[in-house]
């Protein structure tokens, strides 16, 4: 009676008995089988059956053992592990910052980072020299389909290195991690192109060009390095000078004598690692001296008193001696959507948000008491009060029955 076609068609069980440890309702959707079809709301909102399915499940199982595969690869190459600190200091780096209120300090706030970008600098400063962390970072962000609020990247930081070195690290470690749980999956070429972001414009019209042969092939994995990307851009508004990447990165040196007065010409010491038309990491050589980091906040629009009240930290440290550092962010989730063949990176995050930012498993983000508010020291406006006891929300207790 062998079932070739299902899992368990070769095991039998006799039952010598019948113990029901716990009813069951009947699922909102089969669970026996893939739903990728399955309306999306429906599986976030019951994320838990969801994951009981043979797809999603898999796709757990990989990304842990992706995860560990950096982890021991990494720690062979000398590196340290170490957690950064969530609850930190504002500070610009692109996207806007979740704020958090602190409770002890009435009118101040932390804010949770967009990623451990000034902590892995002060870490080189510190003569850590080899740091990595399966980082998770947070960017308030406009409605966006395919981003998340939080997200997951393996963040790298090296002393003493040169561009090179990062390539040298990132490109066989990828390599080994395809064939190792990919094989199936066939890499383009080795070793990676490189092309600067000039010719990637010119020919392709993008900074994110897909070099697979085959644009159909799920198969084929198109790895390409992005060089030479500009320091600088204008803003959408075309009023101000922004950071192309971030201001933490080291400008091309040669562009900063030849062109002085012209920073929108000058080059950056940055690169990202591009698979199938997308980019999976993002990195660069830091600056590690002041004055060209005060240069660059300068040129950023950054008046005096806030360098030194939102920069000063860096600022200070550099003159203890910052050792040349660069490094390197491989993005988790991209990068799992990607080997597993996934249309969105919500498909590979254990518990995703939906493309508006929500939770509809834990109905997050939510109403809290005026209580708790008055103890963080929050005052909402009159009208969102308002707006909240028409839909029947008790800001003074629980949430009330609504009477539509």
């Amino acid at each position: 009676m062998v079932n070739d076609k299902i899992p368990t068609g070769s095991i039998e069980m006799l039952a010598t008995g019948l113990e029901i440890i716990n009813e069951a309702k009947t699922p909102p959707f089969e669970i026996d089988q893939s739903t990728a079809d399955v309306n999306e709301e429906i599986r976030l909102k019951y994320r838990y059956l969801d994951l009981r399915t043979l797809r999603m499940s898999n796709n757990l199982v990989m990304r842990s053992k992706v995860n560990k595969f950096f982890r021991d690869y990494l720690y062979d190459q000398g590196f340290l592990e170490i957690e950064t600190p969530i609850l930190t200091k504002g500070t610009p780096e692109g996207a806007r910052e979740f704020l958090v209120p602190s409770r002890v300090w009435p009118g101040k706030f932390y804010v949770l980072p967009q990623s451990p970008q000034q902590f892995k600098q002060l870490l080189m400063v510190a003569g850590t020299e080899k740091y990595f962390q399966l980082a998770r970072c947070f960017r308030d962000e406009d409605n966006r389909g395919d981003r998340q609020p939080e997200f997951t990247q393996l963040d790298i930081e090296m002393s003493f290195i040169e561009q090179e070195d990062i390539f040298s690290l990132i490109e066989p470690m990828m390599i080994e991690l395809v064939e190792k749980f990919y094989p199936n999956k066939k890499i383009t070429a080795k070793p990676f192109p490189r092309k600067t972001y000039a010719e990637c414009i010119e020919k392709y019209g993008s900074d994110k060009p897909n070099l697979r042969v085959n644009k159909e092939d799920p198969d084929e994995l198109a790895f390409m390095w992005l060089i030479d990307p500009p320091m600088f851009k204008h803003s959408d508004s075309e009023k101000k000078l922004v950071a192309s990447h971030h201001p933490f990165t080291m400008p091309n040196r040669e562009d900063m004598e030849k062109y002085p007065d012209e920073p929108k010409k000058w080059r950056a010491y940055g690169y990202d690692l591009v698979l199938n038309g997308y980019e999976i990491a993002g990195g660069s050589i830091r600056i590690h001296l002041r004055d060209i980091q005060q240069k660059v906040f300068e040129l950023l629009g950054v008046g005096e008193d806030e360098i030194k009240n939102r920069f000063g930290h860096m600022l200070e440290a550099f003159e203890y001696g910052a050792p040349p550092h660069g490094g390197i962010a491989p993005g988790i989730d991209r990068l799992m959507a990607i080997l597993q063949n996934e249309p969105n990176i919500r498909e590979v995050i254990v518990f995703p948000k939906t493309g508006d930012s929500r939770d509809l498993m834990m109905d997050a983000p939510n109403y809290t008491s005026l209580k708790a508010l008055r103890e963080a020291n929050i005052c909402l406006p009159e009208k969102l009060i308002a707006e909240a006891k028409k839909k029947g929300i008790n800001l003074y207790g629980e949430q009330t029955q609504t009477a539509d």
